[in-house]
């Protein structure tokens, strides 16, 4: 039986087949829909949200070390997180198969920036599988697990933006029968003290060489021999582009990309009179193959920043052929030029606009992180002044209070966020003394990755019902003595409280407390309506940034489709010119 699915949907399939009986993650795009689409078979499978990577990770490892196949589940900047365990569990390797499904992102679609994930494959000394279509995506997870399993090694599984979201059809298998957990003790094999760890040191390299051995063998790297003038090498996704746009060509399609499968290198190299290396993002086979003596071209030719395409590539072969890469381009539509343009903006109702609200009054740098609420950046708000990681939004403002900045510093993170690293920077703030002020603002959600749960819902991955974290309670638990909770579509209370907590000679936390109106589905009040006769055009409420606020030179209005009745214009309207009705007063 075939079945349309994602490539992240057909991961999901592969987890469910494959026998997985532990899987786990936290929620980053694109790779979020992998663990979502896992939960559906929660009779059959364990499944968590975890607090961060590092966790999910160790999580899956400990399952993976008492004989289940385990996954665990990440974006690419998630693996930053989670590589201090990934770099020893190299050494201890696995008894069940465990793989890291890290889905990296391209041209920066969702992203603080592009990373290529395959450098922790070479610098952790593991197998990195790479598929380049939803099939390969559900193929790769069995393979994955039984070379994790057989060379006693933990994997990865790298998939990009264009892999994760696209739909293929993909044949559906039965599910293996799960292996039970059972483990063994053996403090040897699995305590890499210095006098253990150097023996798996050994081990590691004399297992690299036999996975390069195994990797020239393995049918998910492949010769297609055709023209042999031009023989590309193409990794992942990128083999799709190429197979369009040099149709001619002999290809070495690789999916099993790490250890390099020397051996099927040289010979792909030796039959074919050029050889082009297009691999997304760096340039990893291309810098090995040289290494190896195999002249070659990729990055020169073949973009290294951004997400690759049929026509990015049409582009390559253009500068090949010594032609201008334009000639024969479609020309663009042409903008039409009364069209505004579209910053991204907080949602109609969103909470955090009325935090951002309270900040724009006060002269504070405000160090931001990684959420929706990033958006406080753009105008009008204007009110977010760095971000850097998750939960870099506590520990900058305590770096930038303990440098000295005269300002008072505010530090912002979400609620997900501050369960997945804010707590310990918390903790630095009260034990070294510092005197910023910690805003978390918790809209009950995860909801820049599509509302997932976290540890302060209340619910799990799997819908139990289960302890939910408080804030407030681990704010003073890390040594907060200041600590208040307010409603911010309440203005006037919020700049109070803002105010008292900034104005503080010793830390405090403020908890921002509303939820995510798009995650409850249900307007907040009824919708407001300007009365034209009574507004001047002052511009308080523009100054919001809700989308809902339309204007022009001639007037301010409310898109009452759009309006989700939270009040904070009517707020800010000091001639009473903003009011709850049906409009009328817009006609």
């Amino acid at each position: 039986m075939t079945e349309l699915l994602s490539g992240n949907e057909a991961i999901a399939r592969g987890i469910y087949e494959a026998g997985v009986t532990v899987a786990t993650g936290y929620p980053g795009t694109p790779s979020t829909e992998i663990l979502e689409a896992v939960s559906r078979h929660k009779d059959e499978i364990y499944c968590e949200w975890s607090p961060n990577e590092k966790v999910a990770f160790e999580v899956a490892a400990g399952a993976a070390l008492a004989g289940a196949r385990a996954i665990c589940t990440m974006k690419h900047v998630g693996l930053n997180v989670a590589a201090d365990p990934l770099m020893t569990l190299s050494y201890i390797g696995t008894v069940g198969g465990f793989v890291a499904c890290v889905a990296d992102d391209p041209g920066q679609h969702s992203s603080q920036n592009e990373q290529d994930t395959r450098h922790y494959a070479r610098f952790a000394k593991i197998p990195v599988f790479e598929p380049a279509d939803s099939q390969e995506a559900k193929e790769l997870v069995g393979l994955a697990l039984e070379i994790s399993e057989r060379f006693d090694t933990p994997a990865i599984l790298r998939t990009t933006t264009r892999v994760s979201h696209s739909r293929g059809l993909v044949e559906l298998g039965e599910r293996q029968g799960a292996r039970a957990a059972a483990f063994e003790r053996n403090p040897p094999r699995y305590v890499p003290i210095p006098i253990w760890g150097r023996k798996m040191r050994v081990k590691v390299e004399e297992r690299l060489g036999r996975l390069a051995e195994e990797a020239s063998r393995s049918p998910a790297n492949r010769i297609e021999w055709r023209d042999r003038n031009l023989g590309i090498v193409a990794v992942g996704i990128a083999y799709s582009f190429v197979r369009e746009v040099f149709p001619e060509a002999s290809v070495l399609k690789l999916s099993w990309c790490y250890p390099f499968p020397d051996a099927l290198l040289k010979e792909f190299a030796a039959g074919v009179e050029r050889v082009l290396v297009v691999e997304e993002l760096d340039d990893i086979v291309e810098e090995h193959l040289r290494s190896l003596g195999v002249p070659c071209q990729g990055k020169g030719l073949v973009p290294r920043i951004g997400e690759l395409s049929t026509d990015r590539l049409r582009e390559t072969r253009a500068k090949m052929e010594g032609r201008d890469p334009e000639a024969g381009r479609m020309p663009p539509v042409p903008e039409a030029a009364d069209l505004p343009a579209r910053p991204p903006v907080l949602c109609p109702g969103c909470p955090h606009r009325g935090v951002f609200h309270g900040l724009g009054k006060r002269d504070v740098v405000v160090t931001g992180d990684i959420g929706c609420y990033s958006l406080g950046v753009f105008p009008p708000l204007n009110r977010t002044d760095t971000i850097l990681c998750m939960g870099a939004g506590v520990t900058m403002a305590h770096g930038m209070d303990k440098a000295g900045e005269p300002r008072k510093v505010v530090g912002i993170v979400g609620d997900s966020t501050f369960f997945h690293s804010g707590i310990t920077g918390l903790l630095d703030v009260a034990y070294n003394r510092g005197s910023s002020t910690i805003i978390v603002v918790d809209n009950r959600t995860t909801a820049m990755t599509g509302h997932q749960d976290h540890p302060g819902t209340g619910r799990t991955l799997m819908g139990e019902a289960t302890v939910e974290a408080s804030i407030e309670d681990i704010g003073r638990a890390c040594g907060i003595r200041r600590v208040a909770t307010v409603d911010p579509y309440d203005l006037k209370e919020t700049a109070r409280v803002l105010a008292a907590e900034i104005d503080a000679e010793e830390p405090s936390l403020i908890v921002s407390r509303a939820p995510c109106p798009l995650h409850t589905r249900s307007r907040l009040g009824p919708p407001r309506f300007i009365d034209r006769d009574a507004c001047v055009q002052c511009g308080n409420c523009v100054k919001l940034g809700c989308p809902a606020i339309e204007s022009d030179d001639e007037s301010v209005r409310i898109n009452e489709l759009l309006c989700s009745g939270c009040g904070m214009c009517e707020q800010v309207c000091k001639l009473d010119a903003i009011q709850v009705g049906e409009g009328a007063g817009d006609e």
